[in-house]
């Protein structure tokens, strides 16, 4: 079995090392309290964005009997 020189591991070419310090947040994810669903495609139809979607979510919320 082929044994990997250790030598070989410890050198990273130098565009290989990453500044980090210059790294900015990713913008495509999720924060902490959000969440993703997915629509079946005959109810997205019926919503243009998730402003849409949330606003009779919250008013379907508003109606619903509470909980005792």
């Amino acid at each position: 079995m082929p044994t990997i020189n250790d030598n070989q591991n410890d050198e990273l070419l130098p565009e290989y090392e990453f500044d980090y310090s210059k790294a900015k947040p990713n913008r495509f994810a999720l924060k902490e309290d959000q969440q993703i669903v997915i629509l079946d495609p005959d109810v997205a139809k019926h919503f243009k964005d998730s402003e849409s979607v949330n606003r009779v979510l919250r008013a379907l919320i508003a109606n619903m009997p509470q909980a005792a």
